[in-house]
């Protein structure tokens, strides 16, 4: 399989979701949606780094199906607000180059 850039997924969740009467959940549900998720992540977190381990008859589930489950979600919402996530993610890209340059202390060639 080849890799999906951003506007490649985008494109991809919306041509699933266009196949829908319903179409996109409002902003709010959307975002109580992606909500909810992320409350899934911290669990699946929690289990596996934790010191909260999974019930017996709890389903199987892990981090890296949680977090396409917030991909697909934030697709959605930036779907129905018509935004393109790679231009977001440049823009807060350039933001953390120039804003936060010198914040965080360098790796240097000996680390």
């Amino acid at each position: 399989m080849s890799e999906k850039t951003l506007h490649d997924i985008q494109q991809e969740v919306d041509q699933y979701i266009s196949q829908f009467k319903t179409g996109y959940f409002s902003p709010l549900a959307l975002m109580a949606r992606m909500t909810e998720e992320v409350g899934e992540l911290a669990r699946e977190v929690n289990h596996t780094y934790g010191e909260k381990k999974k019930k017996l008859d709890e389903a199987d589930s892990s981090i890296a199906l949680e977090l396409g489950d917030i991909l697909f979600l934030l697709s959605c919402f930036a779907n129905s607000m018509q935004i393109d996530l790679t231009e977001a993610h440049n823009k807060v890209m350039e933001k953390f180059q120039t804003r936060d340059a010198n914040r965080w202390e360098r790796k240097t060639d000996e680390q």
